[in-house]
C-alpha cells in the first residue's frame, strides 16, 4: 500500500480524498494556487505545497510543479481526482517514468476513451451499441454533408477530445451545416489544442444514462448500477440520481452487461464510467467513456454501500476491489450548489461566504470545501458543494431533499439553491417525466 499521496486537484474533491486516506492510514499532500492558500484541502492534507498562480495553466495544470512536488515530499503515487490533468494520457505517462504511481488507468486506457471517435469504434467491435455516424474523424465540409444526409439530419458535430458542451453544435438541415461545422472545429482547436470533430446522428430529447464500472489488474471488471444525469443545463449535470425512473431490470442489465463490455474493450482498470444516450423507445448508445472518478460517484456510494475512491486507491496499489456489487438499496439523489446566479443566466458569483449553514439529518450528505468567511475565487470551477440526499424510495428523497435545501445557507453570494428547490417541486420531474430538454421549457420562479 502507498505510504503517502499527493492530491492534484482542489475544492471538494481534493478534501473528498483525504478522507479515504485518512482511514487507510495514507499521508496526503495537498497542492494549491496562490488563490487557494486559504482553502480546506490545504488545511486538513499533513503536508501542502504551493505550485503555482491563481490561474490553472500556472498551478494546477501545470505538470513539472506537480512531479517536483511529489519528489520533494517523498508521495509515491497521485490521484489527479476529476478535472483537471484526470485524463490526461501524458501525464499519466509522466507519473510513470518518474516512478510514482498515476492512481487511475494507464495511458493507453486513457488515449482509447479520450478520443471519442476512437473511443466509439473501440466499444462497437465489442459489440457495445453505437449511435449511427461518421467513422472516426471528419475534416473536409463535404465529407461531413454527405454522411449527415446518409443518416439523415438532424446531426450533432462533436469534438473528438472534447467534454462539457465544448467543440458541439446541432445541425437541424443542410443550409446550417457548414457554419457549425467550422464553429465546432474552431471551438474544440481553442478549447483542446484539437479541431478534431466526429458527426452522429442527434438523438432528440434523450434521457442520459451511465454505468459506473470499476475494474483492477486482476482480470476483473464490475459494474454497479446506473445514475441518471439528465437534469443538465448546456450539457453541464446538475442533479443526478440512481436508480432511473425509466429503467426497469431488464434494461438495467443490458445495460450494465454493455457498461463491462465496453470496459473489457480496453482491459479497464480503476474507476470510471460508461455514458449512454437513451432514447424514448428506450433504445440505447454508447457516448462516452470518463477514465477517472465522476462529480456524482457519491450517488452510487450511498446506495452500493461503496467507497469508490478507496477502490481506485486499492486497485492502484496492485490489490483487488474488496466491495463487490449487490443489489442497489434504496434511492439517492445529488444535487450540485453552484456559485452561480440561476435568475440572471446562470452569472458566476465569485466571493465571500459571509454566512453558511450546512444541512444535515439522517440520510443527507454534503462533500463540500467551504465554510463561513471562505472567499470563491474566480478562477475554476464554481462547484460550491454536493449535496448528497438518499432515502427507502424516490418519493422518500424529494421529501427529504426539499428539507435539506431548505436548510442549507449560503449568504454573501449567490446560489444555484433556489433552482434546485423548485425544481423539486416541478411535476414533471416528481413524476420522473422528462429528458435533457427539461430545463428548455422550466419556469423559474421570479424571487
Amino acid at each position: 500500500m502507498f505510504k503517502k499521496i499527493l492530491i492534484a486537484n482542489r475544492g471538494e474533491i481534493a478534501l473528498r480524498i483525504i478522507r479515504t486516506c485518512k482511514e487507510l492510514g495514507i499521508r496526503t499532500v495537498a497542492v494549491y494556487s496562490e488563490a487557494d492558500k486559504n482553502s480546506l484541502h490545504v488545511t486538513f492534507a499533513d503536508e501542502a505545497v504551493c505550485i503555482g498562480s491563481h490561474q490553472s495553466r500556472d498551478s494546477y495544470l501545470k505538470i513539472p510543479a506537480l512531479i517536483s512536488a511529489a519528489h520533494i515530499t517523498g508521495a509515491d503515487a497521485i490521484h489527479p481526482g476529476y478535472g483537471f490533468l484526470a485524463e490526461n494520457a501524458s501525464f499519466s505517462e509522466i507519473c510513470q517514468e518518474s516512478d510514482i504511481r498515476f492512481i487511475g488507468p494507464t495511458p493507453d486506457m486513457i488515449t482509447s476513451m479520450g478520443d471519442k471517435s476512437l473511443a466509439k469504434e473501440t466499444v462497437k467491435k465489442n459489440n457495445v451499441p453505437t449511435v449511427p455516424g461518421s467513422d472516426g474523424v471528419v475534416t473536409e465540409l463535404n465529407e461531413g454533408i454527405n454522411i449527415s444526409h446518409e443518416i439523415g439530419f438532424p446531426v450533432i458535430i462533436k469534438a473528438s477530445a472534447g467534454g462539457g458542451g465544448k467543440g458541439m453544435r446541432i445541425v437541424w438541415e443542410e443550409s446550417e451545416f457548414e457554419k457549425a461545422f467550422q464553429m465546432a472545429r474552431n471551438e474544440a482547436e481553442s478549447s483542446f489544442g484539437n479541431p478534431d470533430v466526429y458527426i452522429e446522428k442527434f438523438v432528440e430529447n434523450p434521457r442520459h444514462i451511465e454505468i459506473q464500472v470499476l475494474g483492477d489488474n486482476h482480470g476483473n471488471i464490475y459494474q454497479y448500477g446506473e445514475r441518471d444525469c439528465t437534469i443538465q443545463r448546456r450539457h453541464q449535470k446538475l442533479i443526478e440520481e440512481s436508480p432511473s425512473t425509466v429503467i426497469d431490470s431488464e434494461l438495467r442489465r443490458k445495460m450494465g452487461e454493455a457498461g463491462i463490455l465496453a470496459a473489457k474493450a480496453i482491459n479497464y482498470e480503476g474507476a470510471g464510467t460508461v455514458e449512454f444516450l437513451l432514447d424514448k423507445n428506450k433504445n440505447f448508445y454508447f457516448m462516452e467513456m470518463n477514465t477517472r472518478i465522476q462529480v456524482e460517484h457519491p450517488v452510487t456510494e450511498m446506495i452500493y454501500d461503496v467507497d469508490l475512491v478507496r477502490q481506485q486507491i486499492l486497485v492502484a496499489a496492485g490489490e483487488k476491489i474488496d466491495t463487490l456489487p449487490h443489489k442497489a438499496r434504496g434511492h439517492s439523489m445529488e444535487f450540485r450548489i453552484n456559485a452561480e446566479d440561476p435568475y440572471k443566466d446562470f452569472m458566476p458569483s465569485p466571493g465571500k461566504i459571509e454566512s453558511l449553514h450546512l444541512p444535515g439529518g439522517f440520510g443527507v450528505r454534503v462533500d463540500s470545501h467551504i465554510y463561513q468567511g471562505y472567499v470563491m475565487p474566480p478562477y475554476y470551477d464554481s462547484l460550491l458543494a454536493k449535496l448528497v440526499v438518499w432515502g427507502k424510495n424516490r418519493t422518500n428523497v424529494i421529501a427529504r431533499a426539499r428539507r435539506a435545501l431548505d436548510e442549507f445557507v449560503v449568504e454573501g453570494i449567490k446560489t444555484t439553491i433556489p433552482l434546485h428547490a423548485q425544481i423539486l417541486e416541478d411535476e414533471r420531474f416528481i413524476n420522473g417525466n422528462f429528458d435533457t430538454s427539461f430545463l428548455d421549457t422550466f419556469q423559474l420562479n421570479k424571487k
